[in-house]
């Protein structure tokens, strides 16, 4: 009796294997599983939008059969620096983001989020993007809320006010606190206010996420101030877009490099990401001198109009022109001009020229401050050297971020990066100058910042994480934007599922909009 009792439940589980059913079943794929292991030969099979199995799954029946072709299959790509707050609700499908292979985006960074990210979050289940997304708590974004754009320090209660403000937002579900140091009016604050509001996320497990004072001639005391930050608030530091700007600063990355890797060798938990071009983007406004933003619009513009300041604010701009060794203001683009969209793709150099000005660094100092005081440019700063992106690539607690928003296509000029990030690593860096290897990137793209910003089921191919999966041949993947022509979507990646929805469908998006909202570990429901 008991031998056939056996024999009847070996008999009852070989059927249930053979008839293990699934949504989607990915065959014959080189698994990268995110790890930093070496790729395998596998399936993947995904149910109810999760992770149902991996390996070689003999068996499996499927509402939708993948044939990967002996392509990589890996997680979805999360990436750790993004500006979506107002282009997810324009463009939902966020397909810059999804031709790119990212599944996921943490924006609210360099300071600035949404400032109610409780109706943040519910905008975003209500749209339901084709994209996760979490975010950030901006220091800008609080401070402008309590104190305007003063130039002071906090009183005792502005600085309760605000750390209020910060504990109110991770137990909204914001994954940490995100400064802006060179942006108005997170440059007013001192290290002693930051500390505290970092404090504040640390309670709730949060990170610091950091937009450090100065990318070029202070990089050194920057990166200095956020490691203290991150000591003195006992909470994890991720140092946004890494990079060392201006000419007499190229070749320099080993030195601010150092001060990370010495943080990491006295225990703190410090990390950086980084996107993969030798320009930056940022506004117009970050040429003119901190102080003349102070009071806001209206202030400025008296400034401006005063000659006395206007000359001081004109000395300070050369000054730092001359500082970085540039002789003018070529390496400065337009990306977006609302004032006059023409201007869009040119330099400052060319716009002073068409203004019929003289052809000299003070003359484009004037030129920048006539479009500040009529709203100002999104840019596009060309001020970086190759040679430093590629030492700092090298670094293994270095992820990517394309520092992007969801653009409309076919308006502006903006940097390439929000295009082709992710592939631009892939196909230039990882395929054709193999500064890092295939596994490598794909795991500082996946369960790297997903360990950093706390997404406990995302950045891994195992069984039981979201099925957030990228299906791409590692020997075709490539960017394809470029400055001149920025909208244009990467290839080579052919399949692409959210939340275990087909998202994109043999290189063609499908138009679902399966991602949702990601809360941090401080989360109240």
């Amino acid at each position: 009796m008991k031998k056939m009792l056996s024999v009847l439940i070996l008999f009852a589980s070989i059927t249930c294997i053979g008839q293990t059913s699934c949504d989607v079943l990915i065959q014959n794929g080189r698994i990268i599983d995110g790890t930093g292991n070496s790729w395998f030969y596998g399936d993947v099979a995904v149910k109810d939008g999760k992770i149902l199995a991996v390996g070689k799954l003999a068996g499996y029946t499927a509402t939708k059969i993948i044939d990967a072709n002996k392509m990589i299959i890996a997680p979805g790509f999360i990436d750790v620096h993004g500006h979506v707050e107002s282009g997810i609700f324009q463009w939902p499908t966020a397909d810059n983001y999804i031709y790119d292979g990212v599944t996921t985006v943490i924006t609210g960074n360099c300071g600035g989020s949404a400032s109610n990210l409780k109706y943040f979050f519910k905008r975003i289940d209500s749209l339901h993007p084709s994209i996760n997304i979490a975010t950030l708590v901006g220091h800008n974004t609080v401070r402008e809320k309590v104190m305007h754009r003063d130039n002071r320090l906090p009183t005792f209660e502005d600085q309760q006010k605000m750390e209020s403000l910060v504990k109110e937002a991770m137990q909204e579900g914001a994954v940490g606190i995100s400064t802006g140091l060179i942006y108005i009016p997170g440059t007013f604050a001192n290290t002693e206010e930051v500390v505290g509001l970092a404090k504040a996320a640390s309670r709730y497990n949060g990170v610091y996420a950091s937009h450090i004072r100065n990318e070029e001639s202070k990089a050194v005391e920057a990166i200095t101030e956020a490691i203290n930050i991150g000591k003195v608030a006992n909470i994890p530091v991720e140092i946004s877009h890494f990079k060392i700007g201006g000419k007499a600063n190229w070749g320099k990355s080993n030195i601010t490099l150092a001060l990370v890797q010495q943080a990491r060798q006295e225990g703190l938990d410090v990390t950086i990401d980084q996107y993969p071009y030798t320009a930056s983007s940022t506004n117009l406004g970050v040429r003119l001198p901190d102080w003349a933003f102070a009071g806001g619009a209206d202030s400025l513009k008296m400034r401006l109009h005063t000659a006395a300041i206007r000359a001081q604010i004109k000395k300070e701009m050369l000054a730092q022109l001359r500082k970085y060794k540039f002789k003018n203001y070529s390496y400065c683009v337009v990306a977006n001009y609302s004032a006059d969209s023409s201007y869009n793709g040119k330099s400052i150099t060319e716009i002073n020229k068409l203004m019929g000005r003289r052809s000299k660094a003070a003359f484009e100092a004037e030129t920048i401050m006539d479009m500040v005081e009529k709203g100002g440019a999104q840019m596009v700063y060309h001020s970086m050297n190759e040679d430093d992106v590629k030492y700092i690539m090298r670094y293994p607690f270095c992820m990517t971020g394309a520092d992007a928003g969801v653009p409309v296509p076919g308006k502006g000029m903006p940097h390439p990066r929000g295009y082709g990030t992710n592939a631009r690593v892939l196909g230039k860096y990882v395929r054709e100058e193999k500064v890092i290897t295939l596994e490598e990137a794909i795991r500082r793209m996946t369960s790297q910042a997903a360990q950093k910003f706390q997404l406990k089921d995302r950045g891994l191919l195992k069984e039981g994480m979201a099925a957030d999966i990228v299906i791409f041949d590692d020997k075709t993947v490539i960017d394809h934007a470029t400055f001149e022509q920025p909208h244009q979507y990467s290839t080579g990646f052919y399949y692409i599922l959210v939340n275990g929805q087909l998202v994109v469908d043999n290189s063609k998006h499908t138009g679902v909009r399966s991602g949702v909202a990601l809360f941090g570990p401080g989360y109240k429901r």
